[in-house]
């Protein structure tokens, strides 16, 4: 066999090894002690907010990355920051368009160690129907049957179509929204 038959023959193996991978621990978040944020700013001035419903299920062991996995869903017409105007705006065809597209999704399948208790999960982020590739960065530190997470990511809101007419126009509200994910969540039994 040839050197790149061979290269190639292992690289299916390794594919194959990875995906037959035993499922990761189940983990049940305590949503009391969690919350996904967001913020921006609109004029120039600061704001946040907090997406009030979501859900994550969530797989994951450090040992065994290969059988890790997220889905976490967010409904887009929860968001609250403290502006009825901005409140009830969020949800129109303007920004989310919560009547069409009512969920936010995210789910990855593949992670990646950077440093001690730093992670990278690679996935997809589909927001108002488009699909985008999102890598999200977490702190992680497991211990015994409790985690902490922590993961901060800036998504560009135009490339979901988040923002339509004169919402378009980063003069008043600018591209990037920041995001904030704190999570407590248990290992189940």
């Amino acid at each position: 066999m040839k050197l790149g038959g061979l290269i190639a023959a292992l690289a299916v193996l390794a594919a194959a090894s990875a995906a037959g991978a035993a499922p990761a621990s189940l983990w049940v978040v305590d949503k009391t002690a969690s919350a996904v944020r967001f913020s921006s700013s609109f004029g120039g001035e600061p704001f946040t907010g907090v997406f009030r419903r979501w859900d994550a299920d969530i797989r994951f062991d450090p040992a065994n990355l290969a059988g890790s996995s997220v889905t976490a869903t967010i409904e887009v017409a929860s968001a609250v920051t403290g502006n009825p105007d901005r409140d009830q705006a969020l949800p129109t065809a303007a920004f989310f368009v919560a009547a069409a597209f009512p969920k936010a999704t995210y789910r990855a399948s593949v992670f990646k160690v950077v440093g001690p208790n730093q992670y990278q999960a690679i996935g997809e982020l589909t927001l108002r129907g488009v699909r985008k590739p999102l890598t999200l960065p977490f702190r992680l530190v497991i211990t015994g049957l409790q985690a902490k997470m922590n993961a901060t990511v800036v998504i560009n809101r135009l490339a979901f179509g988040v923002g339509q007419n004169e919402w378009k126009a980063t003069t008043t509200l600018p591209a990037p929204v920041n995001v904030n994910i704190v999570l407590t969540a248990r290992r189940a039994r």
